[in-house]
């Protein structure tokens, strides 16, 4: 059960596409956001529809060469990875807190753009 102390899957679709980051000339780094939405019907009966988004990072070579060549805005995606929450420091010098997903594996879904 260890593993399954910070855990999380996603499915929904890129609201960006991806922006990769070289480090040091050779650590890659990708982000992008995720869009996951829900429908359900409130009290009063009516159908509801809810859109979460959602930050997400990986790391890696391997990892993010997939995200490079295959994911664009739009494109629908799974995703699992663990929740990190982390603070920086904006341009104006505001301290800001965001949580993210660190992706860990990515499975391409919907139609393929590729023929």
């Amino acid at each position: 059960m260890k593993s399954l102390r910070n855990r999380v899957q996603l499915i929904g679709h890129l609201g960006m596409d991806p922006e990769v980051k070289v480090f040091n000339g050779d650590k890659k780094m990708a982000r992008f956001s995720i869009a996951t939405t829900d429908t359900y019907k409130n009290a009063e009966g009516k159908r509801v529809t809810e859109t979460q988004w959602h930050h997400a990072v990986v790391w890696g070579d391997a990892l993010t060469g997939v995200v490079e060549k295959y994911l664009k805005k739009g494109k629908e995606v799974a995703v699992e990875g663990k929740l990190v929450h982390r603070a920086y420091d904006d341009k104006d010098g505001s301290r800001r807190y965001i949580a993210e997903v660190v992706v860990s594996d990515i499975l391409l879904l919907g139609k393929s753009d590729d023929k």
